[in-house]
């Protein structure tokens, strides 16, 4: 099978960027298959970016390269990373955004990235993706071995990982963990977390939503509704609507489940 990279970025559609990083790994390693996973992360949305990679490496074949570019820091002195785990491969900034996705796997080995011969001949301050996280991830994808990119390193970056609570009452503290395209509230409310609650009831900005149901469709247009939805996480939406501008909701915001 032609080696995987899948590209994940803050990059949007409108200009040439995502483009380029993709000229960059065919010149390199013209047998590879580019998936672009996602492109539309909030500018410098180190934290969506992560939970969007988190929730996609699962579906992918062993042995894939996942090139993450959501850097505020480039051109500063963070480091670019590569490391390597039990099913896949990552390459990216050293600034957290691989935090939830190496928390699912085995760690195998990380390194530096800190030899230029594996880079474009000439770095521009401004567009690592293309000159320094591309070109790696086409190495990699042409059988380049992980430690010859770079010295080791052992002491990366780790953002921490959103938990929910369980409160003294008995009600589980939950957040928003990230808003999808249609304005859906994901959470970071697992559906193993809520085995033990026969009939939830979810507490949110003044909002009380009774029982998780099978679909968006369970409920009236405009009403709003929760359901376990693909990543296996509790999400609040609206039928047929935005739940985030219907209730001013941010990434980050509280919310109480109850069993009732």
């Amino acid at each position: 099978m032609p080696p995987i990279i899948t590209l994940t970025t803050d990059f949007g559609l409108a200009d040439g960027f995502v483009g380029t990083m993709h000229g960059v790994i065919l010149s390199i390693c013209p047998a590879a298959r580019i998936v672009d996973l996602s492109h539309g992360v909030a500018p410098q949305g180190v934290q969506e970016a992560a939970f969007v990679l988190a929730a996609a490496v699962p579906f992918f074949p062993a042995g894939t390269i996942h090139v993450v570019v959501v850097d505020p820091g480039v051109g500063s002195e963070r480091r670019a990373i590569a490391v390597q785990t039990d099913r896949a491969f990552y390459v990216a900034p050293d600034n957290g955004v691989l935090s939830e996705a190496l928390a699912q796997e085995q760690v195998v080995a990380a390194v530096h990235l800190n030899r230029p011969a594996f880079w474009l001949p000439i770095v521009s301050h401004t567009f690592h993706g293309r000159d320094i996280f591309a070109p790696v991830g086409a190495h990699l994808a042409r059988g380049v071995p992980l430690r010859e990119l770079g010295d080791p390193v052992s002491d990366l970056l780790h953002l921490p990982v959103f938990q929910p609570e369980r409160e003294v009452d008995g009600t589980l503290l939950g957040h928003v963990r990230y808003i999808d395209h249609f304005g859906n509230l994901i959470t970071d409310v697992r559906d193993r977390d809520l085995a033990s609650m026969p009939q939830v009831v979810v507490y949110y900005k003044g909002k009380r939503i009774v029982g998780l149901h099978p679909s968006y469709a369970a409920v009236p247009r405009g009403e709003l509704v929760a359901v376990i939805g693909s990543s296996r996480r509790l999400e609040i939406a609206v039928r047929e609507g935005s739940a985030a501008r219907l209730l001013d909701a941010q990434v980050g915001d509280s919310l109480g489940i109850q069993d009732h």
